[in-house]
């Protein structure tokens, strides 16, 4: 018997506003100019919408009073969310859940964000310094003394154990970069499009061993928004609909001891067993994988996680031009946020409802059955997941 939420929802506006440099325009301007594409895209009129889900990025500009700010009234479903990366995902999901238990009917899930500032630097805008407020005191401060601090450090160490467990080698990081380039190349959305070798990926430089540049996703400035709706009437609005079909979340923790494998067994595990199991799929069955991939490693190590190869196996996996244009397994179709644009989990949910929708152009995949979309957030800390089809069943 089919899960009751398979197929319950479905995503059915998309707004996205121009990424990367942008400047002159607030987190809260970019996100009411996504939410009023969406709810366009879509078809609906403003009055239609009765859910609102906020995710601020690190610059935390935007708040619930973006409610009164787009000029929703009567709202039945409202909340500012946070768990990181995974927060996109989670959105889809809370946002299907309360529509089935009948608590709305259109919910909006939008993430803005503005960490650039002209004349700075994009490294800049997620350093510590940028952060934190003072320096950290305690027992909490020997990290920071012994230069463990901001994300790079955790994520190199991270791909560095896995090297070591698994001899998984610096190439298979650049086979990531690289076909992930060629999809952006062919995205006219995408911020790096000029297109890259593995010489380009080694010419790079070190940001921390063994995570060159090109093995770190940008920092952009943008919002985007998405719809989902009840699966009854999403074939009665203007675009495709894209349908839910399943979702999972996984949150490993750390307790900071000895065992502890954080660094290479994710939240992505967890979160497959529900996801497959609710959408009734395995692996072999998904057809596009849109992963979250603030660095190479994260997309090799949730490859792993999701079963599409053994557990050490995913170095070798990608081998070959296996996740790019043409590959047996297409992934990031649009650049991914290592090329195309950084926003948090809606880089992936974006790409993925192109794809479903079949309107990506130059760069469409034609087997868009089975959509595999993550997010993930802090150090490999929080996960969530959906599958995606543009079929009701």
């Amino acid at each position: 018997m089919a899960h009751p939420l398979r197929g319950a929802t479905a995503i059915t506006g998309l707004g996205m506003t121009p990424m990367g440099r942008v400047f002159g325009r607030s987190a809260t301007e970019l996100a009411a100019d996504a939410i009023a594409l969406a709810i366009a895209d879509a078809g609906l009129e403003k009055e239609d919408i009765d859910g609102l889900l906020i995710n601020a990025g690190v610059s935390q500009g935007l708040t619930l009073g973006l409610q009164n700010y787009c000029g929703f009234a009567g709202l039945k479903l409202l909340n500012n969310m946070n768990a990181a990366g995974s927060t996109a995902a989670q959105m889809v999901q809370y946002a299907s859940m309360a529509i089935a238990a009948g608590m709305a009917r259109h919910v909006v899930c939008v993430f803005a964000d503005t960490p650039l500032s002209e004349g700075k630097s994009a490294g800049a805008a997620y350093g510590m310094r940028a952060n934190a407020p003072s320096r950290p005191r305690g027992m909490v401060g020997l990290y920071t003394a012994a230069g463990y601090f901001g994300a790079n450090t955790p994520y190199a160490l991270a791909a560095r154990r896995h090297m070591d467990l698994y001899g998984t080698k610096q190439d298979h990081f650049g086979e990531i970069a690289v076909a992930q380039r060629k999809w952006a190349v062919m995205n006219p959305l995408a911020q790096m499009r000029d297109p890259m070798t593995m010489e380009d990926y080694h010419a790079s430089r070190w940001i921390i061993e063994p995570l060159h540049l090109l093995d770190c996703c940008l920092v952009s400035n943008g919002a985007i928004a998405v719809i989902v709706s009840p699966a009854s009437n999403a074939k009665d609005l203007r675009q495709p609909p894209v349908y839910v079909h399943g979702m999972g979340q996984g949150h490993p923790g750390d307790n900071n001891r000895a065992g502890s494998d954080w660094e290479t067994e994710t939240g992505a595990k967890l979160a497959a067993q529900t996801a497959y199991a609710m959408a009734g799929i395995g692996p072999g069955d998904v057809s596009i994988c849109e992963l979250y991939d603030c660095y190479t490693y994260t997309v090799l190590v949730t490859l792993e996680d999701y079963g599409f190869c053994g557990k050490g196996e995913g170095g070798p996996f990608v081998e070959g031009g296996r996740l790019g244009p043409g590959g047996a397994l297409p992934t990031n179709t649009g650049g991914g946020e290592l090329s195309a644009y950084y926003m948090w989990g809606m880089t992936p949910l974006s790409e993925a409802i192109i794809q479903g929708r079949g309107a990506g152009g130059e760069r469409q995949v034609a087997r868009n059955d089975v959509i595999l979309c993550t997010g993930n957030g802090g150090n490999l800390s929080y996960h969530g997941c959906l599958i995606l089809s543009p079929h009701a069943s």
